[in-house]
């Protein structure tokens, strides 16, 4: 994500680490570049002007005109900026003392919103509260159908009456049913095309009626502008509580990220940053900042391995890797644990330094070489994964066959499987004690 808008700012600022001291003329450039950065990224322009203002200020300012490493320290000011700008602290939802909480959600059509609903209720559900969906949105076909079969995907009751009933009457109901069956009621509404009086009266209704804790806005983060516009509008006459980005993963620009918090004066709450249901979290503005900056994001890889990894089964793996007995099927346990992770792209997205390097600019990562991978070894017998030696050539012509790959892949994956538990034999005989990897 935001791939152009951190290369152009890790370009610059690059640049401004290399100079052993900044003068005016380094800082009004280094602006300058910037600036264009961020409205090449779609940021508003009255946002770019103000950010573009508080950096300069304090760039020139004695903290960086008298400190050693005056260009970290103008990373350090960017870094600080950006967080700022896009909420300084991270916003969580208002739960009431008398369940259910009501969640109304409103969007634009396209915005993902109903997808949002169901990313929602799966998010709440892992942090202990038992979700309940409302289908309220009867105008666009199948909305309802989307929101009923998302529901059995998280496994949570819905609220769906039919396309026949008034959404108000629908959201009243359903607050009703939730009460009954868990205590988060999520309201799906309709959306449009665009922003219409006829859109904004229903929603004031609902809310009049239900009285929601949380109205929460889902934009699509790839629409920029229009997204962070749209965003205004809504809190002017429905006056929304905070906003959910969605399709974040798609965004090679984050202008709307950027924006929309800024303009609205509401925080971004949460981001969906992919297509599965469990693609979906609270958005920390410190964290995206130091993404953009090429700093990686740490802390969100070690709560996604937390999440994802047994310790147990974990334990155990370390145990095979020193006694150097690593099979294909402890392999295939330990893709299944990386997968959860997400794609490896992402992954290496939070890893600090990496995003800057840049011989990795223009490596593409290709998650389906997993799949390829496995499904090589799911073509191997039990006995050949525990004993890869045992493949021979008509082995190795089966295994191609059963996995619609051919035999060059397979004897490349049994190469490099030799080549690795190789190495283990090594570490685990101490012969590689003190060795050293290069740049390290």
């Amino acid at each position: 994500m935001f791939d152009s808008l951190s290369d152009r700012l890790q370009s610059v600022l690059g640049e401004l680490r290399s100079h052993g001291k900044l003068s005016s003329g380094d800082v009004d450039k280094a602006m300058r570049e910037i600036r264009l950065a961020l409205l090449e990224a779609d940021v508003n322009f009255k946002v770019v002007r103000d950010f573009v203002a508080h950096v300069k200020q304090r760039a020139l300012g004695a903290e960086v005109t008298e400190s050693l490493t005056p260009g970290q320290q103008v990373v350090k000011i960017v870094n600080e900026e950006l967080t700022t700008l896009m909420g300084a602290s991270d916003s969580k939802l208002a739960f009431s003392g008398h369940p259910p909480t009501i969640i109304l959600m409103a969007g634009l059509q396209g915005s993902g919103k109903t997808t949002a609903c169901a990313k929602l209720a799966r998010f709440l559900q892992k942090e202990g509260k038992r979700p309940v969906l409302i289908a309220a949105d009867v105008y666009r076909p199948a909305a309802i159908e989307q929101l009923v079969t998302l529901a059995g995907r998280v496994d949570v009751p819905v609220y769906a009456p039919g396309a026949d009933v008034d959404p108000v009457e629908i959201a009243v109901r359903g607050v009703e049913f939730a009460r009954e069956k868990g205590d988060v009621a999520i309201i799906d509404t309709a959306g449009r095309l665009h922003i219409d009086d006829e859109l904004m009266d229903e929603l004031a209704r609902i809310r009049g009626k239900v009285k929601p804790h949380n109205i929460l806005l889902v934009v699509d983060a790839m629409t920029g502008q229009d997204a962070v516009n749209a965003a205004e509008q809504f809190k002017q006459r429905v006056d929304i509580d905070g906003v959910i980005l969605t399709k974040l993963d798609g965004d090679a620009r984050g202008g709307a990220a950027l924006s929309v918090r800024a303009v609205t004066g509401k925080p971004i709450k949460f981001a969906s940053n992919g297509e599965k249901i469990a693609d979906f979290d609270y958005f920390h503005p410190d964290r995206m900042a130091s993404r953009i900056l090429g700093m990686g994001d740490v802390l969100s890889l070690i709560e996604k391995a937390e999440e994802a990894i047994d310790e147990k089964q974990a334990a155990e793996m370390e145990a095979k890797l020193r006694r150097a007995e690593f099979t294909f099927e402890d392999f295939l346990e330990q893709m299944k644990q990386v997968r959860k992770l997400g794609p490896l792209s992402n992954i290496l997205g939070m890893l600090p330094g990496v995003a800057g390097m840049k011989q990795l600019k223009n490596v593409q990562v290709d998650d389906k070489a997993l799949d390829r991978i496995e499904a090589m070894i799911f073509s191997m017998t039990p006995q050949e994964r525990r004993h890869p030696d045992l493949i021979d050539g008509p082995r190795r012509q089966r295994i191609a066959r059963g996995s619609g790959t051919q035999a060059r892949d397979v004897n490349q994956l049994l190469k490099q499987f030799r080549e690795m538990q190789k190495m283990l034999r090594q570490f685990s005989s101490g012969k590689m004690k003190g060795m050293r990897l290069p740049g390290l």
